[in-house]
């Protein structure tokens, strides 16, 4: 028997020593209704018009694309599908865990207002007390700013911090912060 925390038997123990713990959003607590293949075809689109190749790039890496040439618009359009896929998105099963008595936090990919539409719309707010989205600091994951962010929120210690998330650029955003890392089920995902 060791002194570890499970509260989602099989998908992640929290190790005693831990003081806070902060999860991604999308894919780990709820999952949005978006088609990102029809999102990613749509921001195509605008940067052929734009007279760019948007070659054959996911929604964030045509997000870099755009924002490099300074073509707006593309951010807005991915916000307004992940606020539209938050009030419509299914809560997985990790999110029935995140009331374990921790400071808890989420830092997301995905823009702090459809983070905040998905908690609520899972009843899951009350247990978040900060929440860190793509806009809500300079830097996007993986780079270690908005994990950073969402650690002071809580007044944590990073290296006391459980980061838990779905990809491989969650764990890579942890490694970048100095906090732990668990992913939710058994491995990164290809979202």
């Amino acid at each position: 028997m060791t002194d570890d925390r499970l509260f989602d038997p099989g998908t992640v123990a929290i190790p005693a020593d831990v003081e806070a713990v902060v999860y991604d959003l999308d894919g780990t607590l709820v999952r949005l209704a978006v088609d990102w293949a029809e999102l990613d075809t749509e921001i195509q689109a605008v940067l052929r018009e734009e007279g760019l190749d948007p070659g054959d790039r996911d929604a964030w890496d045509l997000l870099d694309v755009a924002e490099a040439a300074g073509v707006s618009g593309v951010e807005s359009m991915i916000a307004a599908a992940e606020r539209d896929g938050a009030h419509a998105s299914t809560r997985l099963p990790l999110a029935d865990s995140i009331d374990h008595g921790l400071p808890t936090g989420v830092c997301s990919l995905n823009c702090e207002a459809a983070c905040r539409i998905a908690l609520d719309a899972h009843d899951l707010a009350q247990h978040v007390d900060t929440v860190v989205g793509r806009d809500s600091v300079a830097e996007r994951k993986p780079a270690p700013e908005p994990l950073l962010a969402a650690v002071e929120g809580l007044d944590a210690d990073p290296a006391r911090t459980l980061f838990v998330g779905d990809s491989a650029s969650d764990e890579t955003t942890a490694d970048r912060a100095g906090t732990r890392f668990s992913y939710v089920g058994d491995g990164p995902t290809n979202l």
